[in-house]
């Protein structure tokens, strides 16, 4: 009996944190673009207001054939760096139906939290903390009314912030 227990572990694949991390990502895709659908929105900043007085920023920074780069904040700064907080770059890999945070601001910068040269475990573990944030974020936001139907490109300097298109 132990015998076919272990050959049933055996074809059980484990997941890893790389493939929990791959799972977060094919999430945060879906979430994206139900809730914004960047892929198919103009370079520029996009702004999305659903009255609540949190206007969240959506700015393509490049499209391309396969991957869509952007940022995304909330249109307030933070009061003592100036710089939106919190705010994620985001890229989406369309292909592969992936969205991938490269980097958080949340009141610190990566090299700050991890250092210059960590070992590889602790940047999968910096990867998911970010990733999982996003995804939380992003169910939020649709969670208070945000979607393709408030968002509206910005002609301006639209939400008091510095641009960077």
């Amino acid at each position: 009996m132990s015998s076919l227990a272990t050959t049933r572990a055996a074809r059980i694949p484990r997941l890893t944190r790389f493939g929990w991390l791959m799972g977060l990502y094919a999430e945060n895709h879906t979430r994206l673009h139900a809730l914004f659908d960047p892929a198919s929105l103009a370079p520029g900043v996009h702004l999305s207001s659903v009255g609540d007085g949190l206007d969240v920023r959506v700015e393509i920074i490049e499209q391309h054939r396969y991957t869509t780069e952007l940022r995304l904040t909330y249109a307030m700064p933070d009061p003592v760096t100036g710089e939106p907080d919190p705010s994620a770059y985001l890229r989406l890999y369309n292909d592969a139906r992936q969205a991938e945070a490269t980097h958080c601001y949340v009141g610190r910068r990566w090299q700050d939290v991890i250092g210059m040269y960590p070992p590889p475990a602790q940047v999968i573990g910096h990867r998911m903390r970010m990733n999982t944030f996003l995804g939380k974020w992003l169910e939020y936001l649709a969670d208070r009314g945000h979607g393709t139907a408030t968002l509206r490109p910005c002609e301006k300097n639209c939400d008091g912030l510095a641009q960077t298109a």
